[in-house]
């Protein structure tokens, strides 16, 4: 369930005034630990935000930053809650330290112990400018990976038209809404098979003739010599001798001794006049 604004802002509200009565508690404890370890009156007030104040800092400083500067900050942020713990623990163990009435420099009974007590109290406030430095730094220099925009689906856009659509009230809608259609399941057609096209066989159907040029090989001349008018008209006798005057025609002739109708023409009168008994000699050129 999510919260709305109003409720995210009490939310934070609330965990604002936790933590600041809670860091109301733990500066009693910190102004007097720093006292006990030679601080003065304005040094000793301040102490308690070189602490509690670090861990604000690391755990903003996890919120933003991501992987080894992370995990960084959590140590940070850790440590500084561990040594806090510890401070306020010793506190309350020693009822001298809220009357300022213990001896200077002295928070255990145990030597060894003192030892490490004064040397946690007095290391944490140089611990700070080093730690609280380095995470400002690397906030500073923190880029966040852009996030690419989803790509939408169409499937789920439409979805959620169709169903804004049936769940709008009866006035926003421009006409009453028909029911759906039970859509008709459509058989995919079997594809058709497609013919390879070979594309050598149709480049070569498409190749037109190419026409001869330049000069005819010997080889592919004609060999039938050139008749004489005489010979053309000494064939056109024999092969016309039987033939009928209908008959006698200048594309018969031209057919059957292969000259030109010019040549067919000057035979057939030729031959005309010879039946007729003129006896002409018609001038056959060749």
């Amino acid at each position: 369930m999510n919260l709305n604004h109003k409720g995210r802002v009490a939310l934070v509200l609330a965990l604002v005034t936790v933590v600041a009565m809670a860091f109301r508690v733990s500066w009693n404890a910190l102004r007097d630990i720093a006292n006990a370890v030679g601080a003065d009156d304005t040094a000793a007030t301040l102490y308690p935000f070189v602490v509690d104040g670090l861990m604000a800092l690391a755990l903003v400083a996890t919120l933003v930053l991501v992987g080894k500067d992370r995990d960084f900050a959590l140590r940070v942020l850790g440590t500084y809650t561990l040594a806090s713990l510890v401070l306020n623990y010793v506190h309350g163990l020693v009822p001298e330290l809220h009357g300022a009435t213990v001896d200077w420099g002295r928070l255990a009974d145990w030597d060894p112990a003192n030892w490490a007590l004064v040397l946690l109290a007095t290391s944490l406030p140089v611990g700070s400018i080093y730690f609280g430095s380095d995470l400002v730094a690397k906030v500073l220099h923190h880029r966040p990976t852009p996030v690419p925009d989803p790509i939408p689906d169409p499937i789920v856009n439409a979805k959620e038209s169709a169903d804004t659509i049936a769940y709008r009230s009866t006035p926003d809608l421009p006409e009453s809404t028909p029911p759906p259609a039970l859509t008709a399941a459509v058989g995919t057609p079997d594809p058709v098979p497609v013919e390879p096209i070979v594309r050598g066989a149709v480049a070569a159907e498409s190749v037109r003739p190419r026409r001869a040029t330049g000069r005819v090989p010997v080889v592919a001349r004609p060999t039938r010599s050139r008749r004489t008018p005489d010979q053309l008209l000494a064939e056109a006798r024999q092969v016309t001798a039987d033939w009928s005057d209908a008959r006698l025609t200048a594309e018969g002739i031209r057919l059957a001794v292969h000259t030109s109708p010019v040549n067919a023409r000057m035979l057939r009168d030729t031959l005309k006049a010879e039946r007729a008994g003129g006896g002409g000699d018609g001038v056959v050129a060749a």
